[in-house]
């Protein structure tokens, strides 16, 4: 897959929410992934413990994925979801943007970069 149709999968995907299947389908092995407030994630393994915290932290009221910014081997994708956090019961909108890397078809790097509001 080029790094446009890796790009338009993924939107098509967690705009479904199957981030399950985002990660079986697009993603190398070898995957790293960045969060701005969070250790660096490495491997499949590690990102499905990610997805799974997410999927038993949060119930997700609305969930926006923007078309993807494609140039060479990245693509840029902004998020906006309005969740409450199922412990705390704490509402908050989140936005953030995903900056993906891909070579070989498949997704190597991710990185979160969270708005400040």
């Amino acid at each position: 897959m080029t790094t446009e149709e890796v790009a338009k999968k993924a939107v098509e995907l967690v705009r479904k929410q199957a981030w399950y299947e985002a990660l079986d389908t697009l993603y190398d092995n070898d995957i790293v992934s960045i969060e701005a407030t969070a250790p660096d994630s490495r491997g499949k393994e590690a990102v499905r413990g990610k997805i799974d915290w997410w999927v038993n932290a949060m119930q997700v009221h609305s969930f926006t994925a923007s078309e993807p910014f494609v140039a060479h081997d990245r693509f840029v994708v902004q998020y906006d979801a309005d969740v409450t956090e199922k412990e705390s019961k704490h509402k908050r909108k989140m936005s953030e943007v995903g900056v993906y890397t891909v070579k070989n078809g498949k997704i190597v790097r991710e990185e979160f970069l969270p708005r400040i509001i």
